[in-house]
């Protein structure tokens, strides 16, 4: 049986998360509450509760990129990738902090990848890659 991993994290307003979780990204709402709501984070239970985000910056070195530590992210196929991509560069509503990009072109690995924040300021990487068996090439 695949697992689903489970997070709860701390957003400022829970109307503006569900924006952009559910309409930005394309998840979906699960159960909720006046103080949490659970999205479905494509397959993977996000619970998001009103409260001061984790503190970050951008000290995960990948590459020649600091990338904003801690974050959570999720794991694409390329044309799903490619989709999402499109449709955050296209809303405007989105400002990356690492904009959709090839990373580790021609090596084992290779993957697409952007960073961006959501409303609360909350990291997020999504990657794609043409083979998820190669997730884990070395």
């Amino acid at each position: 049986m695949p697992s689903i991993f489970h997070l709860a994290y701390h957003v400022r307003d829970l109307d503006q998360s569900r924006h952009f979780y559910c309409d930005l990204l394309g998840c979906a709402e699960g159960r909720s509450t006046e103080t949490w709501v659970d999205i479905d984070f494509f397959g993977h239970q996000l619970s998001l509760h009103l409260g001061e985000p984790f503190a970050v910056s951008n000290t995960g070195r990948v590459g020649n990129h600091l990338v904003p530590m801690p974050h959570l992210g999720v794991i694409l196929q390329l044309e799903q990738w490619q989709q999402l991509a499109d449709r955050l560069s296209a809303s405007g509503e989105v400002q990356f902090v690492l904009a959709p990009q090839i990373r580790f072109a021609g090596e084992p690995g290779e993957q697409a990848t952007m960073f961006f924040l959501d409303p609360s300021g909350n990291p997020i990487e999504v990657k794609g890659f043409r083979d998820l068996a190669a997730v884990y090439a070395k």
